[in-house]
């Protein structure tokens, strides 16, 4: 699906009619599969004109190229992560619950060298020098893997 979708992006930026679609890919998928990649590939800037619609050969579909090189990265991404992107999928939700986790592990490793620090300290205060010592070492760790997280994520974010 998403080398076909990628296929039909490429098509479509010259312009394409959508029964020249079904008769060129018809070899290697069926006409639902083509639908369905139409489909996805209108979350990626297919969109059709309806003062060049033909009779016989259906919608004419053309490229809005910003948005094809803005979304082409992420469908090669997707295909070479063994991701399969479906019809029906909604990138820009998809997108947004990405986001969302990648936040989320962020607090949590964030909360979580905190509160090993706090653990740490209390160790401290009860004159538990070794134990306070463990509890910090492992608040660096987790600190250095937040931090690290951080880095890689903020292109994202």
């Amino acid at each position: 699906m998403n080398e076909l979708t990628g296929q039909i992006l490429d098509m479509a930026q010259t312009g394409v009619y959508r029964e020249s679609l079904f008769e060129t890919f018809r070899p290697i998928a069926t006409k639902k599969q083509i639908s369905a990649a139409i489909a996805l590939a209108k979350q990626f800037g297919l969109r059709s004109d309806p003062a060049l619609r033909d009779t016989e050969l259906g919608t004419y579909y053309q490229v809005d190229i910003d948005k094809v090189e803005s979304f082409q990265t992420t469908l090669q991404n997707a295909t070479k992560s063994g991701i399969v992107l479906r019809a029906g999928d909604d990138m820009a939700q998809r997108l947004q619950t990405a986001t969302q986790t990648v936040q989320l592990m962020l607090v949590v490793s964030k909360m979580s060298a905190i509160a090993l620090i706090l653990i740490g300290s209390g160790y401290l205060v009860t004159g538990k020098s070794e134990l306070a010592a463990v509890w910090w070492t492992s608040a660096l760790c987790v600190g250095g893997i937040w931090l690290w997280q951080r880095a890689v994520a903020k292109p994202l974010l």
